[in-house]
């Protein structure tokens, strides 16, 4: 189950997904974030199909591979998915 958005903003202290990097800075060192491209490039429900998958992907590989962090990854595309679906994405109001 997807926490609701009051429940995210909680958990993240209002910090925005995009400001966020699980495992190192390989994403956040780019010009632009892959799902940046991903994002304008998809349709929303494309875009919102594509966050649900990684956040089930990382949440079934959660302990099984060794040195990663993919219970915080799951989070992470969580909170993206929360932000684009609860209006509170920062594209979205722009």
């Amino acid at each position: 189950m997807i926490p609701n958005h009051a429940q995210m903003h909680l958990r993240f202290n209002g910090t925005t997904a995009d400001d966020i990097q699980v495992s190192g800075n390989h994403y956040k060192d780019m010009p632009i974030q892959p799902w940046h491209v991903m994002e304008s490039v998809l349709t929303r429900e494309e875009f919102i199909g594509f966050l649900k998958g990684n956040v089930l992907k990382y949440s079934l590989r959660a302990g099984r591979k060794e040195g990663s962090d993919d219970a915080g990854k799951a989070r992470h595309y969580m909170q993206k998915l929360s932000e684009v679906t609860n209006g509170s994405h920062p594209r979205e109001t722009s």
